[in-house]
């Protein structure tokens, strides 16, 4: 009898460490961390205003509290996955330099996060970038996506990242975005952004094909909702998981943007412009292999960090997005957008 007991216990334990071996959890995050510029003047680059002489006057201390402020966002999402992001990508900075210092923070050190980044050529000279903790993303390679209109060869705006490696020896590729702004109104920049979607989706197919079990994470500060034309028709990112193929797009944002929620606020409307896109291999998980899954208790299989430290407490923008500046009036805030994240385990 003891030794049938034995037995028993013996499995159960090997049972519940097989269990905990598998449910690892890998937090991939996304945030337009809004203008974070050093206080130097770039030749050919329009940074003027974030010069100690600019219309700004931005300087050593308020670049300073921009850090602390970014250094408290992404340590307190750390604590909301239990442990550091696996995955962080970020747009709107200036150089690599700015990015050194983010990931120098003391609170953020223990990640021990590697930057992938490339110049793009950005009137305003801002780049998008990722950090990846090399003990749980085994990284490969990298490249930038030019994003050119045919009809507008002096039109400049931001690289698309594409990055490469294995979680858990699981091929995966990230694809970091900024797609062109609504400067001009919705419609008559729509092109600009379809455009993007366009060369967004070409490489995605493109890596589909040569590795079809091959999972992707399409992220990025996209400059439309879920439900506009560049994400749903041209991207292809639908808004029900069993519609979505293999070789298809899931958009776990659409249903909370349909609910009215958002990750930045004009005119009193929220938009919810920062997406976390999934192919259909990650979305189903492919196999037995790693898929996209709830946070505990969780409604959604993507998440908005909105923390109330993050909004405005009062006045005319009251819970708003707590900016760094309104207008030219330093506000010493974080972003006008919200971080988004999801969850990927088996």
């Amino acid at each position: 009898m003891k030794r049938i007991l034995y037995i028993i216990v013996f499995i159960s334990l090997i049972w519940s460490y097989s269990v905990q071996a598998q449910s690892k959890r890998y937090t991939v995050v996304f945030y337009n961390v809004e203008n974070v510029f050093d206080t130097l003047k770039t030749e050919g680059v329009l940074d003027d205003e974030f010069t100690p002489e600019g219309i700004n006057k931005w300087d050593g201390q308020k670049y300073k509290k921009k850090m602390a402020n970014l250094e408290r966002v992404f340590y307190e999402i750390s604590a909301t996955a239990k442990d550091y992001p696996t995955i962080i990508g970020v747009s709107e900075i200036e150089n690599r330099s700015v990015l050194e210092d983010m990931v120098s923070q003391e609170k953020l050190l223990r990640a021990n996060y590697q930057i992938v980044h490339y110049d793009s050529p950005d009137a305003r000279g801002v780049d998008v970038a990722l950090f990846y903790r090399p003990d749980q993303f085994k990284y490969e390679g990298s490249a930038p996506i030019p994003v050119r209109v045919e009809a507008e060869p002096n039109f400049k705006t931001r690289d698309i990242l594409m990055v490469w490696g294995k979680i858990e020896e699981e091929r995966f590729y990230f694809f970091v975005c900024h797609w062109p702004s609504r400067t001009g109104g919705q419609q008559v920049s729509e092109y600009k952004r379809i455009r993007a979607a366009e060369c967004a989706r070409h490489a995605a197919d493109s890596v589909m094909q040569l590795y079809p079990d091959a999972k992707i994470v399409i992220m990025g500060d996209l400059n439309d909702d879920p439900v506009n034309k560049s994400l749903y028709d041209v991207l292809g990112a639908k808004g029900k998981i069993d519609e979505v193929a293999d070789i298809g797009f899931f958009n776990p944002y659409h249903e909370m943007f349909r609910k009215g929620m958002g990750t930045l606020a004009y005119n009193d409307a929220w938009n919810l412009f920062d997406n976390i896109i999934v192919n259909g291999n990650l979305a189903h998980g492919r196999g037995s292999g790693l898929k996209l899954v709830k946070g505990n208790g969780a409604k959604y299989l993507g998440n908005i960090f909105d923390r109330s430290f993050l909004r405005q407490q009062s006045g005319q923008y009251k819970n708003y997005p707590l900016r760094t500046y309104v207008s030219n009036a330093f506000q010493g805030g974080y972003s006008d957008h919200f971080p988004v994240y999801i969850y990927i385990s088996k």
